[in-house]
């Protein structure tokens, strides 16, 4: 009988100083998918991981967060270009399509989207959901990371 492959893994209470390894495994985990969902509350690190991400893929660019942009493209040593995205100030799906978010989500490069619930149509059925809550003290994160599709 054939194992059937893990579809999601949580790792608990993650502190600052344990991002650079999380951002690896959490890769190795989710590397067949080109999307990726972050979804957490205001201030609960989804840059912050996303910069750590970044600094494994080897990307040589600034990260920060495409809040006004909408979307930072970034260039992988690893893999070529990623995109990260920030949807937290869109009125509607149109502004994300005005900016040719389709094209990037099937360009077959990494996509890294912020606030994926502000254009819930337009996101491919595959995709990598990556849920960061705040745990009680406030220092560290709870990460539950999940394949879809």
């Amino acid at each position: 009988m054939e194992a059937e492959a893990v579809s999601e893994k949580h790792f608990n209470t993650v502190a600052l100083s344990d991002l650079n390894a999380l951002a690896e495994e959490i890769y190795s985990f989710g590397k067949s998918y080109k999307i990726w969902l972050f979804d957490a509350p205001m201030g609960a690190g989804k840059t912050t991981f996303i910069t750590a991400l970044c600094k494994f893929l080897e990307v040589n660019d600034h990260v920060s967060s495409p809040t006004f942009a909408l979307v930072n493209e970034y260039a992988s040593e690893k893999i070529g270009e990623v995109y990260h995205f920030d949807f937290y100030r869109i009125e509607s799906e149109e502004e994300a399509l005005d900016i040719g978010a389709e094209d990037y989500f099937y360009s077959g490069n990494l996509c890294l989207i912020e606030w994926p619930g502000m254009i819930p149509s337009l996101l491919p059925d595959a995709y990598l959901s990556i849920n960061i809550s705040i745990t009680q003290n406030g220092e560290s994160r709870d990460f539950t990371v999940r394949k879809n599709g």
